[in-house]
Order: C-alpha cells, then sequence, then structure tokens
C-alpha cells in the first residue's frame, strides 16, 4: 500500500482538529447556554456561506450579550442584525436576525430555554433529537448535523456522528467514507474532533492537499 491512511488521519487532526464550538470560544457542557450557542452557531454554519463569517458572527453576537435565548428574544431586531454584521454577516443578516429571535422564543416557550428538555423529550434518540432541531426557524438538517455533530462530545448518544460533510472530506483524502473505519483510523481522537477536521478538509482544498502532503 503506497500511502498510510492512519498517517492522513493523525496529520488532519494535528492540524486541524478544532471543533466549530471551540473556534467560536464555546466551551462546551451538558448546561444551558453554551447548548444555546451551540444552536446559534449551529444555525449560522448551516448557510451558504464561509465558515470563519459564520464563527466570527456567532462571536459578535456573544460579545453583544445574547449568549441566551431569554437575552436573543428580548434584544431588539436591529440589535441582532448590527451583532451579525460586525460578524461580517452581512448577506443573511435580516432574515437570520428575524429567525434568532423567533427561534429563541421557541425555545423558551417550549423547552423552558434549556435544550437538554428537547434532548429529554427525543427519549436520547438521536433521530429524533435531529427532527426537533429543525423546528427552529432556520435550522434545516444541515444546521441539525452541525449541532449533533458538535454535540456529541456531551451528548454521547449521538457519537458517533460522522454526517455527509465529514464523509465528503474522507473523500476528498481517498479515505473510506465510512465512520467505523475512519473510527479505526482515527484511534483515541475524539469523534466530534475527527469529523470538524474532515469537515475543513471538504471545505477547503488547501486543509486536504497540506494532509496529503504531509502524509507523502
Amino acid at each position: 500500500m503506497g500511502r498510510d491512511d492512519r498517517r492522513i488521519v493523525g496529520d488532519l487532526v494535528g492540524a486541524h482538529g478544532q471543533t466549530y464550538a471551540d473556534e467560536a470560544g464555546i466551551r462546551l457542557k451538558d448546561t444551558p447556554q453554551p447548548l444555546y450557542r451551540l444552536l446559534v452557531l449551529a444555525h449560522l454554519l448551516s448557510a451558504r456561506i464561509s465558515a470563519s463569517v459564520a464563527v466570527a458572527a456567532a462571536r459578535a453576537l456573544s460579545e453583544a450579550g445574547l449568549r441566551d435565548p431569554r437575552r436573543m428574544a428580548g434584544a431588539e431586531w436591529q440589535e441582532r442584525v448590527d451583532a451579525l454584521g460586525r460578524g461580517g454577516y452581512r448577506r443573511y443578516d435580516e432574515r437570520t436576525a428575524t429567525q434568532l429571535g423567533e427561534g429563541a422564543e421557541l425555545l423558551t416557550e417550549r423547552w423552558g430555554g434549556d435544550l437538554r428538555k428537547l434532548r429529554d423529550e427525543a427519549d436520547r434518540d438521536v433521530s429524533q433529537e435531529r427532527r426537533l432541531l429543525q423546528e427552529f426557524p432556520g435550522v434545516g438538517p444541515t444546521g441539525a448535523d452541525i449541532f449533533l455533530r458538535e454535540a456529541q462530545l456531551v451528548w454521547p448518544e449521538a457519537a458517533p456522528y460522522l454526517d455527509r460533510k465529514a464523509l465528503q472530506g474522507a473523500r476528498r483524502l481517498g479515505l473510506p467514507d465510512d465512520a467505523d473505519r475512519l473510527l479505526s483510523l482515527a484511534g483515541k481522537t475524539e469523534p466530534a474532533v475527527l469529523a470538524a477536521a474532515l469537515v475543513r478538509a471538504a471545505v477547503d482544498k488547501d486543509v486536504a492537499e497540506d494532509a496529503l502532503h504531509h502524509a507523502a
């Protein structure tokens, strides 16, 4: 065999194995505020916009104090628009500002502002969690996948969660697009970290080429 897939995965994770939550400054825990901030990040990342802009927008919303659904719903619409704009999230800022307000109200009214109650309603069934997450305005299948891909660190029933985008990254690297085989190649790497690295390879050709070059 002319290439070492294990080394490719190791080099990729070593250089690009940062979750998007971590990049956005979210210290992920199974508590209401970090989970809500992750939901907002997943919403932003699911749009046709660069991941760096989505992360910057999530940081800007946090810096504006919009870290929980009560504050998000209570903020003026223009306040949400302005925060998104400061993060560079301008193409979808007005629609997204509306969706974030509506989503915050839904989370507050239906689940008491706590996504752990959504998890309980789903009886910790991942397919049901994925379905319920899509009830938030602007969070479709892609957004739900992003949330669960990152949340698997603290919601172990979701692990291993390698969604379509992660498997797309594996194919770009010439790796098997099978979750079990990828996890075997990754050794003790957390599935969420592996998934984030693979997604970065999927969305950035240079990331993939860098991993392949170093493993050559």
